[in-house]
C-alpha cells in the first residue's frame, strides 16, 4: 500500500483485501513453516520500505481506503506497528497462560492470566 499511495496518491483506491485469505494459505502447514514465512516476507518488506527512502512528509501523502476514504501513509505504517504489537500481545498471552495453574492463588493478582472478558 506504500508503493500504491507514491504511485497513485488517492487517486486510485487500494485494491480490495482479503483479510481471511491467510486461513485457506496457511492449512494444513506446520507452525515452523509459518514462522519461516513470515520470517521471510516481514524482511522483504522491511527491505523494500527501507529502499524507498520515505520523508516526514512523504508520511502526510494520502491514499485511499475502499472501506475508509482518505488515509496517510503516516497512519498506513502506524497501523502496520499495532498490528505488530497486538500480534506480539496475542503470543505473550498464550504463553503466559501456560502458568496459569503453576502460579497458583497469584493468578487472581495476573490480568494476564484472566479471561478478555474480564
Amino acid at each position: 500500500r506504500v508503493e500504491h499511495i507514491l504511485q497513485h496518491g488517492d487517486a486510485v483506491p487500494f485494491p480490495v483485501f482479503d483479510r481471511e485469505a491467510m486461513f485457506v494459505a496457511s492449512k494444513g502447514r506446520s507452525l515452523a513453516e509459518l514462522l519461516d514465512t513470515f520470517a521471510q516476507l516481514r524482511t522483504e518488506s522491511l527491505n523494500r520500505l527501507a529502499a524507498l527512502g520515505l520523508t516526514s512528509a512523504d508520511l502526510t501523502r494520502a491514499g485511499r481506503h475502499p472501506e475508509f476514504g482518505r488515509v496517510t501513509m503516516g497512519q498506513h505504517l502506524s497501523t502496520w506497528v499495532a498490528q505488530d504489537l497486538g500480534h506480539i500481545s496475542q503470543v505473550v498471552r498464550v504463553m503466559a497462560r501456560r502458568y496459569s495453574a503453576a502460579v497458583g492463588p497469584w493468578q487472581a493478582y495476573l490480568s494476564i492470566l484472566r479471561s478478555r472478558q474480564d
